[in-house]
């Protein structure tokens, strides 16, 4: 058997997570989601001494700015939009039938104004813009968010319905590449006391299409996007468990985020995986949370 599929059976197996029928969509258990709690007390412990705020986002955005992150664009195998019923009361006959024979019953389903959000950090960005200029300081904030991608997969690392916990820095150029150089190293010290095996390496967004792959080219070649690694699923396959990443000014253009000066801001983001460090914590030291390393559980539980 596949050692991805064997882990997803073993985590099920123990109750730590809980088949929904659907890849990359499960239930998940009560330990499971304290080892997740832990952890953001853990990441919140550094740098909170930095951030000017803190927000937690909804599942969904504004469909307006997720067509302006451009994410449709770059991304359109990966996006997901809300849909909903539109119809008059003979569409909705129309639709009982259909369901009672077992037929396709989308037909009057219509876009909303809501669009599943891709990245923790998307939703922020027009928070900022209606503010007005930036100070001089910038801004430095602290984000979670229930994030989606469109990529049922066997890999539990791989899932449809995601956590992202993230540091955004935006500002000039200079606060938003230290900001990620400062958190590259900071990543790797958090993986070094929870005991996990590491590396961080240059990385690039999955671009759909010829262009894109151009696109994913340019990203590894200007070092926009690094990741920290860590064997989950297999060794030979290692899974992106946080990412470090710099914008430029394309997110300060997109969205008029202008700093003090007037000028484009820069942004950069650290992303956490919640579900993926929850994994990796658990593949490499055991379903019973009470048998870690007494070094990890004092890191996470105090």
């Amino acid at each position: 058997m596949d050692a991805q599929v064997s882990f997803l059976d073993q985590l099920f197996n123990q109750g730590i997570l809980h088949d929904s029928g659907v890849d990359g969509l499960y239930a998940r258990s009560a330990a499971f989601e304290d080892v997740i709690s832990r952890f953001e007390e853990f990441a919140l412990s550094f740098g909170q001494d930095e951030i000017s705020e803190a927000m937690v986002f909804p599942p969904g955005m504004p469909l307006t700015d997720f067509e302006t992150s451009g994410y449709m664009k770059n991304f359109p195998q990966l996006a997901g939009t809300v849909h909903a019923f539109c119809g008059s009361d003979h569409d909705h006959m129309g639709l009982i039938q259909c369901m009672a024979a077992g037929e396709d019953w989308s037909e009057s389903q219509k876009k909303t104004d809501v669009a599943l959000t891709p990245a923790a950090c998307y939703p922020l960005y027009p928070i900022l813009a209606r503010r007005g200029r930036l100070p001089e300081a910038g801004a430095y904030v602290a984000l979670q968010s229930y994030c989606f991608r469109n990529e049922p997969s066997k890999e539990p690392t791989r899932m449809q319905m995601f956590r992202q916990r993230e540091y955004v820095r935006v500002g000039t150029e200079e606060q938003t590449i230290e900001f990620r150089e400062t958190w590259k190293q900071r990543g790797q010290e958090m993986m070094r006391i929870l005991e996990l095996p590491h590396e961080v390496e240059v990385a690039n967004d999955p671009f759909f299409g010829r262009v894109g792959r151009m696109m994913g080219a340019s990203q590894r070649e200007q070092e926009l996007k690094f990741e920290l690694v860590i064997p989950v699923n297999s060794g030979a396959n290692p899974t992106a468990c946080m990412s470090f990443n710099y914008h430029m000014d394309n997110f300060g253009k997109a969205w008029n985020i202008q700093q003090a000066d007037g000028s484009p801001a820069h942004t950069a983001c650290v992303g956490f995986g919640l579900e993926r460090l929850a994994l990796a914590l658990f593949r490499h030291h055991g379903f019973d949370v009470n048998a870690w390393p007494n070094s990890v559980r004092s890191a996470l539980w105090g």
